[in-house]
């Protein structure tokens, strides 16, 4: 799905937003560890639209470096656990500004805590608090990825239609299911 950046100008910094067994919040450098190895896993790369595989030098330091720019178009926010003696980070979920009050949302969740509903935890508490102000969210999965489609369908989204988008680690066009749910805003 495409996007537009909104023309707003910079963005202000992150919020922070509790959930019952972590905080999602904004991106740190130290972050880059956990990130990295949670990324250079090929079936959550191959999960993901963004996640290259294998994992070249620098791409997560260069996400966290554009995540943090008081220019970003994408919000990011690491799933930190470690209030409940969870790992400091257990995956991310970002928004990207649209146009038109719209954002669409991404998330992904390391292979060792999938199955705990820690994504869908996760982008209910981000819908929840709707740092963007918007009236709709977009959202896609990979077909072959069932379980994404079952966090988006828990949080609300409705399905839209078949698509396809571009994956960096299988490099390659893969078919997509298109959600959008609209806020109460």
């Amino acid at each position: 799905m495409s996007y537009l950046p909104s023309q707003t100008g910079p963005q202000t910094d992150q919020a922070t937003y509790p959930s019952d067994r972590f905080v999602l919040r904004p991106l740190r450098t130290s972050d880059t560890g956990l990130i990295s190895m949670y990324a250079a896993d090929p079936v959550l790369a191959r999960g993901t639209r963004s996640i290259p595989h294998p994992l070249p030098p620098g791409v997560i330091e260069a996400m966290i470096d554009r995540a943090q720019r008081p220019d970003r178009i994408e919000d990011v926010w690491a799933m930190d656990g470690s209030c409940a003696g969870h790992a400091e980070v257990l995956g991310l979920v970002s928004l990207v500004r649209m146009d038109r009050a719209q954002s669409e949302v991404f998330f992904w969740v390391a292979s060792a805590f999938w199955n705990v509903g820690f994504a869908t935890e996760a982008l209910r508490t981000l819908l929840t608090a709707n740092p963007h102000g918007a009236r709709q969210y977009f959202a896609e999965s990979f077909q072959d990825n069932p379980g994404s489609a079952r966090v988006l369908t828990n949080c609300g989204f409705d399905y839209l239609g078949d698509a396809e988008a571009f994956s960096l680690a299988r490099n390659a066009v893969v078919p997509t299911w298109t959600y959008m749910m609209k806020t109460g805003r």
